[in-house]
């Protein structure tokens, strides 16, 4: 069961906020289970449970890597039979750096733009996202960051600065490097801004 957007928009927005709020208490279980059992707790079963949560009844196929072409914009994400190759790699150079790497908003930098990338489910890719660079933000942390409206909301508040970190690594990759040090120091901004709203 699922409503379109075309079909009713207001009970598609109104589904897709609860989505959001439910997608928060999973996304803080799964912090909680990340600061007891580490950086191996995140996986792609977490990112699977958080895209069936942030879709449901707006998605059919939430939960569940893609299986077939898909566009975005001016972006081409990678062929769908490469996906689980390409999230396999994801988790390896998150789990092989997570000690290498102190810097608090790095990898979680690294997730947001890559996730982006790569486009791994149909639907919700972008919250998905967001909740996994929050869930690293918070297990470098090893804690449960205070404040009000946590990053990933502020992200949502004013998107421009994301889609323009975004583009500038999208951009470096293209060119044959890696840089995601504006959406690194995007995202160390706006977690000052939620720890000092505590």
């Amino acid at each position: 069961m699922s409503v379109r957007e075309k079909d009713n928009p207001q009970l598609y927005a109104n589904v897709q906020e609860q989505n959001l709020l439910q997608q928060y208490d999973l996304l803080l279980n799964c912090i909680e289970i990340g600061i007891e059992k580490g950086i191996e707790s995140f996986d792609k079963y977490t990112l699977w449970m958080l895209n069936h949560t942030a879709v449901s009844n707006i998605a059919q196929f939430g939960g569940r890597y893609r299986e077939e072409p898909i566009s975005v914009g001016n972006h081409r994400p990678p062929h769908f039979e490469s996906v689980p190759n390409h999230m396999d790699r994801f988790f390896s150079l998150i789990h092989e750096n997570w000690t290498l790497i102190d810097h608090p908003t790095q990898l979680a930098a690294f997730a947001l733009w890559k996730l982006n990338w790569i486009h791994p489910f149909v639907e919700g890719n972008g919250r998905t996202a967001r909740a996994a660079c929050y869930y690293l933000i918070c297990l470098k942390a090893e804690q449960i960051l205070p404040g009000k409206k946590i990053v990933p909301e502020r992200i949502r508040e004013n998107r421009q600065p994301y889609y323009n970190a975004l583009k500038e690594a999208d951009t470096a990759w293209d060119k044959g490097s890696y840089d995601v040090s504006a959406l690194a120091a995007y995202l160390s901004n706006l977690l000052k801004a939620q720890l000092s709203d505590a």
